[in-house]
């Protein structure tokens, strides 16, 4: 071998060895970026929700106006189981008022009233970010059961029967409904759907009320409400079909409220990245109609669809409280109202803490699925043109 094939030999192994340790670096850089981002994302998100929550316990309490509600609650209770016992009664006043006050004492140390609210929101607080949620104060689940987590598993499933149902079909009507408007522009059917857009400014309860009204109270075709009928068929097929006619006014009533609007958003998405420049030129290339909107039109909106859809998916969780008790739908909605009316802090707290860390969640994970449908963007370095 001559000197020179021995300095090329030398050479391409130093090459090698060079481009192997500035990849092991760039894959190392990575990880970090990956982890640093990873970190400050979750730690920014765990202060939004905590400041949600604390907010939502102070707005519950009415910044501890409902704990006098509540000690005028448990006097006047504990004055009335006492005004029946006829032993009580024969005792003296100075008596009386001894023990009413030893009970009323002992009742407001168990419900941690005889410490100062700012000391117990910050216990509320604590509580609610490691879902320790304990013991609803008014409201008790189906079974009986006060445990609020128990009180709400027995809710969600059917929320997400409901709204689940009514968001998969309004997506999926709106997306195809949007691309295939698109592609007519200016036609009967798109200048229809611009003009009913503002019918989504009335919420679904809204439409309810006359669905009710129309189909339930005149037609008598579909029930005023409820989930299924009373008693609950036996049958699984029969229950299922109980279920689909309870469904149908509500259902209804949501695809109403927003099914014009969000067509219109999707066709406006569609649109502007239909007049893009690279559309163009795959027209000039001869490629299908089918092809370009499947590669070029459906590709870069992927990022506002998987928006859109995660973000459906938390609505899931929450429902809608008004719509929930129009229709008496026993789901989280409702459940959430109910808390309202009683001043239930523990189950308001829960429904907003589900709420929240699913929404933090949500959009933390989003960034991750935008790197993964967009390669232009790089997690926690933004997105390369």
């Amino acid at each position: 071998m001559t000197n020179q094939e021995v300095l090329l030999t030398d050479s391409t192994e130093v090459d090698f060895e060079s481009i192997e340790a500035s990849s092991r670096k760039a894959r190392s850089e990575t990880i970090i970026r990956l982890l640093r981002y990873t970190g400050l994302r979750l730690l920014a998100l765990f202060l939004t929700v905590a400041a949600g929550v604390y907010i939502t316990v102070l707005v519950a309490n009415m910044g501890g106006y409902v704990d006098e509600i509540r000690r005028g609650q448990i006097r006047e209770g504990i004055i009335l189981e006492k005004s029946v016992d006829q032993q009580f009664m024969q005792l003296d006043q100075e008596e009386r008022n001894r023990i009413i006050a030893q009970e009323i004492e002992i009742e407001e140390r168990q419900l941690g009233l005889d410490q100062p609210f700012v000391i117990r929101s910050f216990r509320y607080l604590t509580n609610a970010l490691t879902l320790n949620l304990g013991f609803s104060e008014q409201l008790s689940s189906d079974s009986g059961s006060r445990r609020v987590s128990n009180i709400i598993l027995e809710r969600l499933p059917s929320t997400l029967v409901l709204f689940g149902t009514a968001n998969l079909i309004l997506f999926f009507i709106s997306l195809f409904s949007g691309l295939s408007l698109s592609r007519s522009y200016g036609s009967f059917m798109d200048k229809l759907v611009l003009a009913m857009a503002p019918t989504s400014s009335a919420p679904g309860w809204f439409y309810g009320l006359f669905l009710i009204l129309i189909f339930a109270g005149l037609l008598s075709f579909l029930p005023f409400g409820g989930m299924v009928d009373a008693p609950p068929p036996d049958n699984p097929f029969d229950y299922g079909l109980s279920l689909l006619k309870h469904m149908i006014l509500p259902v209804t009533a949501t695809l109403i409220s927003s099914i014009f609007l969000t067509i219109y958003n999707w066709r406006t998405f569609f649109l502007i990245y239909s007049s893009e420049d690279y559309v163009d030129m795959a027209k000039a290339k001869g490629l299908t109609d089918r092809m370009i909107e499947r590669r070029y039109i459906l590709r870069p909106t992927m990022p506002n669809i998987v928006t859109s859809f995660a973000l459906m998916l938390i609505v899931l969780w929450t429902g809608a409280i008004i719509l929930e008790t129009v229709f008496n739908w026993p789901g989280a909605g409702q459940l959430y109202f109910a808390a309202i009316g009683v001043y239930d802090i523990p189950v308001i707290l829960a429904n907003t803490v589900v709420y929240a860390y699913l929404l933090a969640l949500t959009v933390f994970l989003l960034d991750f699925i935008y790197a993964l449908v967009d390669p232009r963007v790089r997690v926690g370095e933004g997105s390369k043109n």
